[in-house]
């Protein structure tokens, strides 16, 4: 299969090693600017996934990210946020990463090259017909994702692809492709930069909208958010305060006694 790999094409800086730190600064800069329009103009693909995935998650599903190297730590990055904002289960969003969970810190060589293991590693948390499955490769040549995605997808899985590559073999087996492009990196081929921030910025609009139309913010509040340190303590008394005209004292009553600001607000609904 041919196509071009931008995200292996050659930067538009040259002689980095002999810049200064402030030319170097502001050429990454530059560059960055760029991914928040690449991620616009794909907006109306993410859109058709996430209304499809929201389909599937109201009726129970689960949500899975699988990728390798940086693009399954951001994907693991995100699903492991989704419990403490939205008061959601541990078992609803679930990051994988080729190499296991050993390879969030540490690099596990050559994992992502098995193109059996994605599908593998979805079986053991029973991967079913109602889940979806969002393959991430920066690249999109993963073996390990883009195995994952053609056995869902025999399986009648739904699956999606987050990929910097347009016509990848991603982008052409993933049933829903967004495909921010964002052209050649700062430093060639390192694409934990603009490719890995694309791929950020699109996987908090699916999970963050999502979550919203499941019901898990009220007006702009994370009313389910968990309680666990002061400052969220503190991010839920100003919101019990705010939404039902309260001092302090009796939000902070209100949230000790229920344990929860949903919980809180609607007690004086």
């Amino acid at each position: 299969m041919n196509f071009k790999k931008i995200t292996e094409s050659d930067s538009l800086h040259q002689n980095l090693d002999l810049l200064s730190t402030v030319d170097l600064l502001h050429g990454i800069n530059n560059e960055d600017q760029k991914v928040a329009t690449a991620v616009q103009i794909i907006i109306p693909e993410i859109e058709k996934f996430v209304n499809a995935a929201y389909e599937n998650m109201k009726r129970g599903g689960r949500l899975f990210y699988i990728g390798a190297g940086t693009s399954g730590r951001l994907g693991i990055v995100d699903a492991s946020e989704c419990p403490p904002t939205f008061g959601v289960d541990h078992d609803l969003v679930i990051g994988l990463i080729a190499g296991g969970d050993g390879a969030i810190r540490k690099a596990v060589e050559f994992a992502e090259d098995d193109f059996d293991q994605g599908w593998l590693d979805l079986e053991k948390h029973k991967i079913n017909k109602l889940d979806t499955v969002v393959g991430i490769a920066a690249s999109g040549t993963t073996p390990y994702v883009i195995g994952a995605l053609k056995k869902c997808n025999k399986s009648q899985i739904l699956t999606a692809g987050i990929t910097c590559n347009p016509s990848s073999p991603l982008a052409l087996e993933a049933q829903y492709a967004m495909v921010p492009i964002v052209g050649p990196e700062f430093v060639t081929g390192s694409t934990r930069m603009k490719s890995g921030t694309a791929q950020k910025l699109v996987l908090n609009m699916i999970s963050t909208s999502l979550m919203i139309k499941l019901g898990r913010v009220k007006g702009n509040k994370m009313v389910d958010m968990q309680l666990s340190n002061n400052k969220l303590v503190n991010r839920g008394e100003k919101m019990i305060m705010e939404t039902l005209q309260i001092n302090k004292d009796e939000a902070k009553r209100l949230l000790e006694k229920y344990g929860s600001v949903r919980k809180a607000i609607q007690s004086k609904g």
